[in-house]
């Protein structure tokens, strides 16, 4: 498909202005980054994120009141998957500890949460049920025996595997049913179980008003070790991609397109910092895969180049990068504008945990596109104009 009918734009001869364009956005990102900094997530600063469901719509200043005294700093708090779920995810600075001080940390939370909206069970001696994992529901099963399967007169090995299985399928029902949260165990009839099982249940469990489906924690040591991991990855897929283009056109391609990379890493990260993203792993992904989008269009330009090169040996090189771009032009804007669709789709409907995703996506694709067609060959270019001067200089004079 061609969108453009034999385009001829002068690329080339509007270079400054591609470059002060560039300069002023380096210029804006760069200040942003000296005056508000990058927001590190918890990936690269350590942390806690916990997901929470609750029966009703959640109070997000309740949420953070009975947080703020587990975090060094205000509770983050943002909706989690459709507003219906009424499920939100909640990130802490200061992440949990490891082994026994886990579980107390944990311990922590919960009691935190429940003091807030369940007062009346925090002192109870009663477990809450949607809280409760397979390991100790079948713990609990075994020593309680609800079905009698010790009085049939059964093996250990087949007591141990039913009430695995009834365990199994109690939880699974919860959180695939119920989605983590039950509203009540009378519910439980449903999940292809006796009733003496649930009765059982009954005696030593209840159902809360809230669930946490997922808790994660970095610590500032592992985060830290990410953050180095990062810069190195974006650092080496440069290095290895100008060896690629230098071997496989000339070490010049190979030098333009990193610049372009570099240049396209660089202000995406400005704007991130401008408009206050959070740098996460899911982040840096973006980053990569803006680098990726990049670093392919520029590899069709300059492979047009190539091709024309030895179809038009006689022209200059100014006329042979220009023709190039434009003969590829198309192909360019159409794959920039059907992922920048899929990008900015996200962007607006993706909510919040994908939002810096679709952001450096969406901005990427932009400027990724831009510096492929304008910078890249303005660079290769300027060394083939410099090289041909240089050339045609008597021998022994300076430049």
């Amino acid at each position: 498909m061609e969108l453009f009918k034999q385009p001829k734009i002068n690329w080339l001869g509007k270079k400054w202005w591609f470059i002060g364009l560039s300069l002023f956005l380096f210029v804006i990102g760069v200040c942003s980054y000296f005056i508000q900094g990058l927001k590190y997530g918890i990936d690269f600063t350590g942390g806690t994120i916990i997901v929470i469901k609750f029966q009703d719509a959640p109070d997000w200043s309740a949420i953070r009141g009975a947080l703020e005294s587990e975090a060094n700093a205000a509770p983050i708090i943002q909706s989690y998957g459709p507003v219906a779920s009424n499920s939100v995810q909640v990130r802490l600075q200061a992440p949990l500890g490891t082994g026994e001080e886990y579980e107390r940390d944990k311990a922590r939370l919960v009691t935190s949460l429940r003091e807030k909206f369940d007062p009346g069970r925090v002192s109870s001696e009663l477990h809450d049920f949607n809280d409760i994992g397979v390991f100790a529901l079948r713990t609990y099963l075994l020593a309680n025996d609800p079905d009698g399967y010790r009085a049939q007169d059964r093996t250990i090995q087949e007591i141990d595997t039913y009430y695995d299985g009834i365990a199994a399928k109690l939880v699974d029902y919860r959180n695939r049913n119920a989605d983590g949260l039950l509203l009540s165990l009378d519910a439980l009839k449903d999940a292809g179980v006796s009733n003496a099982v649930i009765e059982g249940l009954k005696k030593d469990y209840f159902t809360g008003p809230f669930a946490i489906k997922g808790l994660e924690s970095i610590g500032a040591v592992v985060g830290s070790d990410l953050r180095e991991r990062t810069v190195l990855a974006i650092v080496f897929s440069l290095a290895a991609m100008l060896v690629y283009i230098a071997f496989r056109f000339k070490p010049i391609y190979g030098v333009a397109a990193v610049v372009a990379l570099f240049h396209d890493v660089v202000i995406a990260l400005g704007l991130c910092s401008l408009f206050g993203k959070e740098l996460s792993l899911t982040v840096v992904a973006a980053f990569l895969t803006l680098i990726g989008y990049s670093i392919n269009a520029t590899i069709v330009i300059f492979d047009r180049v190539r091709e024309n090169l030895r179809l038009l040996r006689k022209e200059p090189m100014f006329d042979i990068l220009n023709l190039s771009i434009n003969q590829t032009l198309s192909r360019t804007v159409i794959t920039s504008a059907l992922t920048f669709l899929a990008a900015g789709s996200l962007l607006l409907f993706g909510g919040e945990v994908l939002n810096g995703f679709a952001f450096v996506l969406t901005i990427g694709i932009i400027i990724g596109g831009y510096s492929s067609t304008a910078l890249s060959s303005a660079v290769v270019d300027w060394w083939y104009h410099r090289s041909s001067v240089g050339a045609a200089k008597p021998a022994g004079k300076k430049r």
